[in-house]
């Protein structure tokens, strides 16, 4: 199975991308976490970028608040997909962080999820590896029929409540 890359533009990025991470391992998908900015780190953003095919990674997820450059920077330099995750900062709520991610240039895409959704970003990152895995197919079908049941649950104990 090919892996999954979590790239942060800051360590204060990682209570987002944890949620990723439970997902990863629940799942069994291998992954790597690195901090690589955009901006204070380019060349090494750069490099991850342009090896991590070879490096055996089929997916990326790139995390990042404010500016939010890390995910297209990333997309700039593979054919991998790259799903961003924008993160709240200290101003505008992430709303600065989701456009930077979403409105990326034609010719280079990035999938972009939520603010501060890694759990998504996790999920749809399976998704893309489940395309050629089908015990992995498998597994997120199964995650998906707990979810039906989980929420068919809270549906039958809500009349008990009211």
């Amino acid at each position: 199975m090919r892996k999954a890359a979590i790239i942060m533009g800051s360590d204060s990025d990682l209570p987002v991308m944890e949620k990723a991470v439970k997902i990863l391992r629940e799942l069994e998908i291998p992954f790597e976490a690195h901090v690589y900015s955009a901006h204070r780190t380019p060349e090494q953003a750069r490099d991850f970028a342009l090896h991590a095919r070879e490096n055996g990674f089929g997916v990326i997820l790139a995390a990042a608040g404010m500016a939010a450059h890390l995910a297209g920077a990333i997309a700039a330099n593979t054919t991998l997909p790259v799903i961003g995750i924008p993160c709240k900062g200290p101003a505008l709520d992430g709303m600065d962080a989701l456009l930077s991610t979403v409105q990326m240039p034609s010719g280079i895409p990035v999938a972009t999820v939520g603010i501060n959704n890694g759990a998504n970003a996790a999920l749809l990152a399976a998704e893309i590896l489940a395309v050629q895995d089908a015990a992995l197919a498998e597994k997120l079908h199964a995650r998906r029929l707990a979810d039906m049941k989980a929420v068919l649950d809270k549906d039958a104990g809500i009349g008990e409540r009211l």
